[in-house]
């Protein structure tokens, strides 16, 4: 659980005894002329897009998945992709190779979405991170995962041993929970960041500047209205999942929770930010948008409306279709509110092009995360 101190910062006891003897003042690394950064588990490129953004210069990257290792080529030619397995690729991560480290390994064994499940493959790749860690020795590391990690009792040994694992290396690390919506991106979705430095530093310290950046996002409504019109060539209709109602439907308070449609897509709120987006996109799974609504705003609310009858119980449910007014999100859509520039291209069927934009950090929240590393850790002044 949070401390009183900071609410928003996660540590260990052992944490907050070094928390209170460090100085107030951050001893920071020199800044070299050009900052060289290694990206891991770097799917479609969602970090590398913020993190190049705040200055750093991406020299090399892995990723297992061959249309995500498709889709970074076409974005970052100038960066060296090792595509496969990152343990067969250890001998290219050598002591200094780089200044920062970043990337946020699988998260699925860690996911409440998921099995929730410590011996998951993909749940030891965190240790596989660290191992890389240790090979480079970089000044600074950034590893994301699902806001579990850092929030969940049950994963509290996971984080005390990777904690003093981190220490072990020689690096004082904490980790922080946000929400990308603070950070101007139209979508709630929270993520924990495990920072760690060679220098030693306070976390309240590094959330202050990190505040900075804070900025409100658009809403949907501002955000969508702005693209292409759906079914357009710019903007196309990807998913063709039917969307039909629920005969035993999930019933919520909101009418953006619950499930009143089958599937997992629930519908948008346009005047607000989208839930978290899926990597389970593509199918049933894939968020509902009222396309009359956001057409116009003064128009008859279909979902509400029927929300309200189920919750009233003025009208029966029953399996049936919907109004031809509602559609799933696009691909141009969902790439939008993961905050992806919009001449990212994206190679892969429909399906992997989902499931990649769904797995991405989302761009802004990358971008003001290594802006706060670059600001908060180097010393601007001391150019070489």
């Amino acid at each position: 659980m949070p401390t009183a101190r900071n609410n928003a910062v996660m540590q260990t006891d052992s944490q907050v005894m070094l928390w209170e003897l460090q100085a107030t003042a951050v001893q920071k690394h020199r800044v070299p002329k050009i900052v060289k950064g290694i990206s891991l588990f770097t799917g479609a490129g969602g970090m590398d897009v913020g993190f190049t953004r705040a200055g750093i210069d991406v020299i090399l990257a892995n990723e297992l998945v061959p249309y995500a290792c498709d889709t970074y080529e076409a974005n970052h030619p100038d960066t060296k992709l090792l595509r496969g397995d990152i343990k067969d690729y250890m001998d290219e991560f050598t002591e200094g190779c780089a200044d920062i480290v970043f990337g946020g390994p699988p998260c699925q064994g860690f996911s409440v979405a998921g099995k929730m499940d410590p011996d998951d493959e993909r749940s030891k790749l965190i240790w596989t991170y660290l191992d890389v860690i240790e090979r480079v020795r970089p000044k600074i590391f950034v590893m994301e995962n699902v806001k579990a990690l850092g929030a969940l009792e049950k994963w509290k040994p996971i984080r005390d041993r990777y904690l003093e694992r981190t220490r072990a290396l020689g690096y004082c690390c904490y980790y922080f929970v946000l929400n990308s919506s603070d950070f101007g991106v139209s979508q709630n979705r929270e993520r924990v960041f495990f920072i760690g430095s060679q220098n030693e530093y306070e976390p309240s310290a590094f959330l202050r500047e990190l505040n900075k950046l804070k900025k409100k996002p658009k809403s949907l409504r501002q955000l969508l209205s702005n693209l292409p019109a759906a079914g357009s060539d710019g903007n196309p209709l990807t998913c063709t999942a039917k969307i039909t109602l629920a005969a035993n439907p999930v019933m919520r308070r909101s009418p953006y929770a619950g499930m009143i449609f089958n599937g997992l897509g629930r519908p948008l709120n346009l005047d607000g930010v989208s839930a978290t987006l899926p990597a389970s996109m593509g199918g049933n799974k894939t968020p509902i948008i009222d396309s009359k609504l956001l057409e116009d705003p003064n128009a008859h609310d279909w979902v509400i409306d029927y929300h309200a009858k189920l919750w009233n119980k003025s009208a029966e449910p029953e399996f049936g279709p919907t109004p031809d007014r509602l559609r799933r999100l696009t691909i141009v859509e969902s790439a939008a509110i993961q905050s992806f520039p919009p001449d990212y291209k994206f190679r892969g069927s429909k399906s992997a092009i989902y499931t990649q934009i769904g797995n991405a950090v989302p761009c802004k929240m990358a971008e003001c995360v290594a802006k706060t590393v670059m600001n908060f850790f180097y010393d601007r002044e001391a150019r070489i």
